[in-house]
């Protein structure tokens, strides 16, 4: 059974970004579950066509593009073109990022440029490629991701928390503009998520004993959790929801 079923992203277009793992695996599964019809983006190749084979049999079969989203020039053709498989883009989210962890002291200029591109600057280029599409159907959604960890003040991470704090005024700024459009923009805010990727880097009994202590509930956030939210969202039940920031995190914040 779909948890939160939202019928009105039944034949919807939906964009997802760094789509093969993750928590973006499980909006790509989500949204085709839906009746959404799915094209996700991801550098990861085997993975990404791994999901797509597994997923064939649906009834609406997702798309899987490969790209690297921090070859910026890249992006918009690709979009293109997928959005011309798609039939438009009624949705996009952009997940795609990387946390890798850094101190001050390692940081050098090229680095830092590789972590907004990762992190931040692809967001802007994709919001670019799909708002004609959103434009000309009269409306859209633009949910952005992102995350605790610039308001927990985490350290050995200050590109990314830098990054993520930039996305939700990206968020805000971006609401404002295309809101007469009838186009909604919003920002997601995850919590520690329970992701084999966050399992094998970073949670060690200490770090587990952080989350617990921080969260006011007292279990770990799947990527399901953070799909309901993504989904209702994207919904027209969420239709006045736009400049927003919706956090999923257990009440660490």
């Amino acid at each position: 059974m779909v948890e939160g079923t939202y019928g009105s992203l039944s034949g919807k277009a939906v964009v997802v970004t760094g789509g093969a793992s993750g928590i973006g695996e499980e909006l790509v599964r989500r949204f085709v579950e839906h009746g959404a019809k799915v094209g996700f983006i991801d550098k990861c190749e085997q993975a990404g066509w791994s999901l797509e084979r597994m997923l064939s049999d649906s009834l609406t079969p997702p798309v899987f593009l490969p790209l690297d989203l921090t070859n910026l020039s890249e992006i918009e053709p690709a979009v293109s073109g997928l959005i011309a498989r798609l039939g438009g883009a009624d949705v996009l989210v952009n997940n795609a990022a990387n946390d890798e962890r850094h101190i001050l002291s390692e940081i050098t200029p090229s680095y830092w440029h590789d972590r907004m591109a990762v992190n931040l600057d692809h967001f802007v280029f994709m919001i670019k490629s799909v708002v004609p599409a959103m434009e000309a159907a009269g409306c859209g959604v633009i949910l952005n991701m992102g995350s605790c960890s610039w308001r927990l003040g985490l350290g050995g991470m200050t590109a990314y928390v830098t990054a993520k704090a930039a996305i939700e005024g990206l968020t805000n700024g971006l609401a404002r503009e295309l809101g007469q459009k009838r186009i909604r923009v919003n920002c997601v805010i995850p919590g520690f998520v329970r992701t084999p990727r966050q399992v094998e880097r970073w949670l060690t009994p200490k770090f587990e004993e952080a989350v617990f202590n921080g969260q006011c509930l007292p279990d770990f956030i799947e990527p399901r959790d953070v799909a309901n939210l993504v989904t209702f969202l994207a919904s027209d039940q969420a239709r006045m929801c736009t400049s927003g920031s919706y956090t999923v995190d257990g009440g660490w914040i």
